[in-house]
């Protein structure tokens, strides 16, 4: 049926001739929100400049690592790009530490595990210090890393911060054993001694300085630059637990690394090409001077979460952050020119009409090198589909949306013990094709807890060009209806859309967005059930207050007539 249904379209988009127009562009950033003001304007708080045995705040890096400048004249200031990045708000992220307490309150027995696993890559520089010196688990709450009395608050409040990334060791970089947070941190070396890599050469005088302005010599290492350094904390595996509550094995929450491993940019184009874009021309690194160097990657960290930029944006003196919300609204700037420019492409390959049907097919190809969305299984892209008539009038809509965040005709959005299958064939506004990993526990159930995840239900996330999706590494396989869809292959995926027409007249306009949340509708309302916990209710009010609108990634449309 599939083939024939094929053909008729080739055969329909011929015979209407001129009267198929294409056209394509890059949507709005994001829908308007009905007029919300925007926020006040704050400075954010000073960096820190603590010290523990192993580790400094941000504060006494950027003292010298700040007032950069590239070729263009355009700051490259470590500190003024990092501080208003995920990266640094790790510890801040009001979503986390809601999730965090929602998850020990489903396994209280497992309260110590899961703090001390979800501390290790948010807050690492306070949990590796008690690790080593107390090998003590890293506590989060109450009397925890949260709470302002410990005396480490302020390092783990300072998130993935420079003196945790440089001195990661190269020595299990790439396998296993570094993956889920094990990176190696050499606990050996004395304060004032620490290595700090680089991928420059320092001279001895500027080795001097550095020893002297913060306590770490600059080392080169060019492991640095490596995937595999983010793939210590972006491959990582969670435990699972069963009916009883007994631990019953490990779920690869995420897996990026791998998932590129897999892709044609495995092996030829790190994370860092994306994620930390290169200075224009070289650029002098500190303010003590020395040689220009290049290529300078940014420390902008740009990753796809836009929404959370506006939270921290719209609440930021409450979350204590140190950055301005200047500085944020750079960052989901920053964010969102990278979803639309550089994510995904659509296109209508062939439209045509019956009597009684628009018929196309859209085709999605990602630009990513692992799948999108990667990451946390929060986040969903989706195919909105639009269809009008010669006066305008909606004749077919699939995966329209609410302010609520919800999309229409989304199973899951309407029941969170179900899931919106994928789908190759598309013929009703009640079918929506949506991007998304759904997790399913030991009874192969709807579950958005991560510690009830087992494995995947589903999973046709976009993938990368390159991945071979029938010889994929397990953890990154494709699950459900998608992996037998011949159309879902490494970087493409093609819907075919039978749309009805109801007698209306035209020619017809078809609009095609390809749209996405970093959390999708159940992923934040599974905190409904725990308001009397201050962290769901605290980002439930954040929710509420920033509509979860999704962001236009690519968009595209067409013309047809008979």
């Amino acid at each position: 049926m599939r083939e024939k249904l094929r053909g008729w379209i080739v055969a329909c988009a011929v015979a209407i001739g001129a009267g198929l127009v294409l056209g394509a562009g890059y949507g709005a950033a994001l829908a308007q929100d009905g007029g919300t003001p925007p926020p006040e304007p704050f400075e954010g708080q000073p960096l820190p400049t603590d010290k523990g045995a192993y580790f400094a705040g941000s504060g006494a890096c950027a003292s010298c690592h700040t007032n950069m400048t590239d070729e263009s004249g355009a700051d490259v200031s470590i500190d003024a790009f990092w501080r208003a990045t995920m990266m640094a708000n790790a510890a801040r992220d009001p979503y986390w530490l809601a999730s965090v307490r929602v998850e020990t309150l489903g396994a209280p027995q497992l309260k110590d595990v899961i703090e001390d696993k979800c501390t290790t890559c948010h807050m690492p520089m306070a949990r590796t210090t008690v690790a080593v010196i107390d090998e003590a688990a890293g506590l989060l709450f109450e009397s925890g890393f949260a709470s302002p009395d410990h005396p480490h608050h302020a390092l783990a409040n300072d998130g993935v911060s420079c003196t945790l990334c440089h001195q990661i060791e190269p020595d299990n970089l790439g396998s296993p054993d570094s993956f889920s947070g094990l990176y190696l941190i050499d606990a050996d070396l004395p304060q004032n001694e620490r290595r700090a890599y680089s991928r420059f050469e320092v001279d001895e005088a500027g080795r001097q300085v550095m020893q002297a302005a913060s306590g770490y010599v600059p080392e080169v290492g060019h492991h640095i630059s490596s995937a595999e350094m983010c793939a210590t904390c972006h491959t990582l595996y969670t435990p699972y637990v069963d009916d009883a509550g007994e631990v019953a094995g490990t779920f690869p929450e995420q897996t990026p690394y791998l998932e590129w491993q897999q892709s044609s940019y495995g092996g030829a184009v790190p994370c860092q090409t994306c994620h930390m874009p290169a200075a224009q021309g070289p650029v002098v690194t500190s303010v003590t001077g020395g040689e220009p160097r290049s290529p300078f990657s940014t420390h902008e960290f740009v990753g796809g979460n836009a929404y959370m930029m506006r939270i921290f944006r719209a609440h930021g003196e409450e979350l204590n952050v140190a950055a301005s919300a200047e500085q944020f609204a750079a960052t989901e700037q920053r964010a969102l020119d990278q979803l639309q420019r550089e994510a995904a492409a659509l296109s209508i390959e062939q439209a045509g009409l019956s009597d009684t049907h628009l018929t196309a097919i859209v085709a999605v190809a990602p630009k990513t090198g692992h799948k999108f969305p990667t990451g946390f299984p929060s986040r969903r892209a989706w195919l909105h589909v639009t269809l009008t008539d010669a006066a305008g009038e909606v004749v077919f809509e699939s995966g329209a949306w609410t302010e609520e965040g919800k999309v229409v005709g989304d199973d899951h959005d309407a029941d969170p013990a179900r899931y919106e299958p994928h789908h190759a064939l598309i013929r009703s506004a009640d079918e929506v094709q949506i991007y998304e990993a759904v997790l399913g526990d030991v009874n192969g159930e709807v579950t958005n807890v991560l510690l009830r995840a087992a494995g995947y239900l589903k999973d046709n996330r976009l993938l990368p060009a390159g991945f071979d999706k029938a010889s994929a590494h397990e953890d990154t396989a494709t699950s459900g209806a998608a992996t037998d869809d011949g159309d879902f292959l490494g970087g493409s995926d093609r819907v075919i859309y039978a749309m009805p027409l109801n007698d209306a007249e035209g020619p017809f306009a078809l609009e095609v967005e390809l749209l996405y949340q970093t959390i999708s509708y159940n992923w934040a309302h599974k905190l409904d059930a725990h308001t009397d916990m201050p962290e769901a209710a605290r980002f439930l009010s954040y929710y509420e207050a920033q509509p979860n609108l999704p962001v236009v990634v690519a968009s595209t449309r067409v013309e047809v007539s008979h």
